[in-house]
């Protein structure tokens, strides 16, 4: 073949079209590299050119700087190290705030790692669920119509979770009037069915009836042992039970202790308060303290209890002297 041949059959080549090659899946159809690229390339030649952006000013970057931690490369984060704005560490990217004439501050945002908590609180946890934990869940309560709002909670359970219980708790208390109970029991039908959200009734009609009977009955417990409080806190002898669990997975849902008391309130005309609700609520009033012993709020729930039920010393000391007494005179 002459060399004007081979150029034309060359150029002929170069005008073809790339050839389709059949990948292993049957039907479908891989391109090769090269005329992907080239491909793109065409594209990018038939679209109109943009207008060129201007350039922003060196302070509106420095104002408005943002990193997107899940499209960065290593050759990017390596070079914005070097400018101490981005720094990658073993995979996590750490934002850095630079103020005008200050130093460089972290303002990423993270979790206190130091403090342990019980197993189903994780770092993501809604940060009301986690204050709900830190501060309320476990704490001993003594307060009646905070022991009735916590039991119907309890009740509430079995339709919302604790979380949308949490972020509704303000509405639970305006329509059930703070959760007095003598104001609870007056509630007519209409009332009842007047207790909606959005349009939709609070809690199931026969929650919602439940939670009127137990007011009812709440007060007689009031003038039989003076306080609903002094009813539910004899169950343990007045001190919290300490259950000491290591895991998650070995807190009941009820307890031989949670059957007795709902036995009990159902004997005096309760509703809804079997035994997994009875012991939601012992969990939530401090009844039972079921932080895991890793967590720290199981110690600080217990230093709280031993600190409320120890005397002052001038008490100790008036104890003492009066059985010292006693004995003397008994042998006098």
């Amino acid at each position: 073949m002459s060399g004007a041949t081979k150029l034309r059959s060359a150029e002929k080549q170069m005008q073809e079209p790339p050839r389709a090659i059949l990948g292993p899946a049957g039907n479908r159809v891989r391109v090769s590299e090269e005329a992907k690229r080239k491909i793109e390339v065409l594209k990018k030649s038939q679209q109109k050119p943009k207008k060129p952006v201007e350039k922003m000013s060196q302070a509106a970057v420095k104002n408005n700087l943002s990193v997107d931690s899940t499209c960065s490369s290593d050759s990017y984060s390596s070079s914005s190290s070097s400018s101490g704005r981005n720094v990658k560490r073993n995979g996590i990217k750490q934002v850095k705030d630079v103020p005008n004439g200050g130093e460089i501050k972290d303002v990423s945002s993270k979790k206190d790692g130091s403090v342990k908590r019980c197993d189903w609180i994780t770092p993501n946890s809604d940060p009301l669920y986690m204050s709900f934990h830190d501060e309320e869940w476990g704490v001993p309560v003594h307060d009646d119509r905070k022991l009735f709002e916590l039991l119907v909670f309890s009740q509430a359970l079995a339709e919302l979770s604790w979380l949308a219980i949490l972020h509704m708790r303000d509405i639970f208390r305006k329509l059930f009037d703070q959760f007095d109970p003598s104001s609870i029991a007056q509630f007519t039908e209409k009332k009842l069915l007047s207790l909606k959200v959005n349009g939709n009734l609070l809690l199931s009609e026969p929650k919602l009836r439940a939670i009127v009977e137990n007011a009812k009955q709440m007060l007689k417990i009031q003038q039989e042992f003076g306080s609903f409080s002094n009813y539910c806190w004899r169950f343990v002898n007045q001190k919290p039970l300490r259950n000491g669990f290591r895991y998650g997975r070995q807190v009941p849902a009820k307890t031989p202790k949670a059957e007795l008391i709902s036995k009990d309130l159902m004997q005096r005309g309760f509703r809804c308060v079997g035994p997994t609700v009875v012991y939601s609520f012992m969990q939530v009033a401090g009844i039972a303290n079921d932080h895991l012993i890793s967590c720290f709020r199981y110690q600080e729930c217990n230093a709280d209890v031993e600190k409320d039920f120890k005397p002052p010393k001038s008490q100790e000391i008036e104890i003492v002297t009066k059985a010292l007494g006693n004995t003397c005179f008994s042998h006098n």
